[in-house]
This record gives structure tokens, sequence and C-alpha cells, in this order.
């Protein structure tokens, strides 16, 4: 089943800690995003193989915007 995990604020990547064909577990980390000099992890809500990476450190996203994608 495929999972798109999006941010829920509008936010800076700071890193990304996975690329596309990794295998990652529930809770793992994906994305560090960084909005008013917080930092905000974005966590595998289960496990899955990563298909697409869309965004890179620096990129700025938007409430909504698709991160990464698993399958």
């Amino acid at each position: 089943m495929t999972q798109q995990i999006a941010s829920e604020l509008v936010a800076n990547v700071a890193q990304v800690h996975v690329t596309v064909g990794q295998r990652v577990d529930p809770g793992e980390e994906l994305v560090l995003l960084e909005s008013m000099k917080m930092e905000i992890p974005i966590l595998a809500e289960a496990g899955g193989t990563v298909t697409d990476v869309r965004v890179s450190p620096g990129d700025v996203v938007q409430d909504g915007d698709v991160l990464v994608v698993l399958d």
C-alpha cells in the first residue's frame, strides 16, 4: 500500500535521511524540517520501501506538500 508522507506546516527542509530504494521501519526518521528555529522530525508511520523523495535540503515546503512516498 502506497503511503504519501506530507508536511503538516510551512517549513525549511533541514535534512533528508532516506534515499529511493531504502527500506524503513515504523518510527524511523525520514526528513528533518525546521520552522521558527524548531526542528521537526518527520517519521515513518509504517514500514516500507522508499519509492520517491520529493524534497532536498534547503527546499521550502508548504502544508500538505508530499515529502516522501513509501510502498
